[in-house]
């Protein structure tokens, strides 16, 4: 049993580590260590969420569950493969959210509306069927724990199919055109690691709130189409 009752903020990264993300690995494994070298940093933040890591491509590779920050002192290693499939990366997290948010209710605590902070560089497979999954999840009737969606879209993603992601036209942005892929890999974890701590403040203070902060060099997808 945990010693820290109260509120959790259950935290979902889906990394894109699709083939064309393979020149900017670097980047998505430095951005994920900075953000659990920060958290170690914020105990107090730290200790209202728990973080999961999903790598998507053709298929998923779920690299932490339900992680607890004050005491993880290593992120995973992202690796890169195949193509682009949102329908893995969805269904995924529809599959596991129920046991996740019975799994911290068993130990004690209140959950916040989960979070999902997707990060990709193209386009979801064609053909595939990614909006059911992605429907379901969303749709309160079917998973009473449908999560916040926060979209980041960079290089060649489109700010339709990110607004499609998102649960709200605010949480759909995109990198701006011509912007260096590394750089914007980097403001994305930069703006989750403030998302995520500004987030466990608030609930360490009793304020049910989700924070997100914009990465700098990205707009709003709307803005964009």
């Amino acid at each position: 049993m945990s010693d820290n009752r109260g509120s959790l903020l259950p935290v979902y990264v889906l990394a894109d580590e699709s083939g064309s993300m393979t020149p900017h690995l670097g980047e998505l494994n430095k951005g994920l260590q900075s953000l659990y070298e920060t958290m170690l940093t914020e105990p107090m933040a730290a200790a209202k969420v728990r973080l999961t890591v999903v790598g998507f491509a053709d298929d998923v590779v779920t690299y932490t569950e339900l992680a607890d920050l004050r005491s993880e002192y290593r992120s995973p290693e992202l690796a890169t493969r195949g193509s682009t499939s949102y329908a893995a990366a969805f269904g995924a997290v529809l599959n596991r959210l129920p046991n996740d948010i019975g799994k911290l209710k068993g130990e004690g605590y209140r959950v916040h509306r989960p979070a999902v902070f997707l990060l990709s560089d193209g386009m979801p497979n064609a053909g595939e069927d990614w909006r059911t999954p992605h429907r379901q999840l969303c749709d309160r009737a079917v998973t009473p724990a449908a999560p916040n969606i926060v979209a980041c879209g960079i290089g060649g993603a489109s700010p339709e199919v990110m607004l499609e992601v998102a649960s709200t036209a605010e949480f759909a942005l995109v990198s701006k055109p011509a912007a260096d892929l590394g750089k914007a890999i980097s403001s994305f974890f930069v703006a989750l690691t403030k998302s995520m701590v500004e987030s466990g403040r608030s609930l360490a203070a009793g304020n049910a709130e989700l924070i997100v902060t914009k990465p700098e060099g990205f707009s709003m997808a709307i803005d964009e189409v």
